[in-house]
């Protein structure tokens, strides 16, 4: 799923709102903090070793890599300006925290079977790909094969209580978790602007 062309990047920052924009479309903004801290803190009571993909502004990355249980922490992100723009916002990062670039539905064939003990998914995708059943049906697989015996997959929160078609057939146990949430008045990728989030774990047998 390689992009053509780079969309363009930017982080807005006004009226007290922190958004970071890919081809002018809200990809994550800061009100979401505590759920991702909250997905971070689940993934890791189950390992040591995770990765994410999707950096965004970097909340769960540092929320994974500063826990205590994490040995090492991969984050794979596809837009060189993400990137960019996180490391001008923590020069410094922690030790076991790595940053990789790449398409995540290239890098997941490529990655070791049975070499992390969860993954958090968070990418910027196009409705296009969340829409195309085969391309879930080719790329689930591989994630649970790279998972360890007892690893974990979470996507990113949801604030609809529906489980999500595309990893759903792939798992036979569900770990789910449900917090409030607000958003800020001008945020357009949820259902609403307050109420209560899903946080959905997928655990491998």
């Amino acid at each position: 799923m390689e992009n053509p062309t780079t969309p363009p990047v930017t982080l807005l920052e006004q009226d007290g709102e922190v958004t970071l924009s890919i081809g002018g479309e809200q990809a994550m903004q800061a009100w979401e903090r505590d759920l991702m801290w909250a997905s971070a803190d689940m993934l890791c009571e189950y390992g040591h070793d995770f990765y994410e993909v999707g950096l965004g502004l970097g909340l769960s990355a540092l929320r994974i890599a500063g826990n205590p249980a994490t040995r090492s922490h991969t984050v794979l992100e596809l837009f060189g300006e993400v990137e960019d723009l996180f490391r001008a916002r923590h020069p410094e990062l922690p030790g076991n925290l790595t940053i990789e670039r790449g398409d995540f539905f290239t890098r997941v064939f490529e990655l070791p079977s049975e070499s992390i003990d969860g993954m958090f998914f968070d990418p910027a995708l196009d409705m296009e790909v969340w829409k195309d059943a085969e391309l879930w049906a080719r790329t689930m697989p591989e994630v649970v094969r790279v998972l360890r015996p007892g690893g974990v997959f979470i996507p990113f929160f949801s604030t609809r209580p529906e489980l999500r078609w595309q990893y759903l057939p792939h798992f036979r146990r569900i770990r789910v978790e449900r917090r409030p949430y607000t958003a800020y008045a001008t945020t357009s990728y949820t259902y609403g602007t307050e109420g209560d989030a899903y946080i959905q774990c997928f655990l491998k047998d």
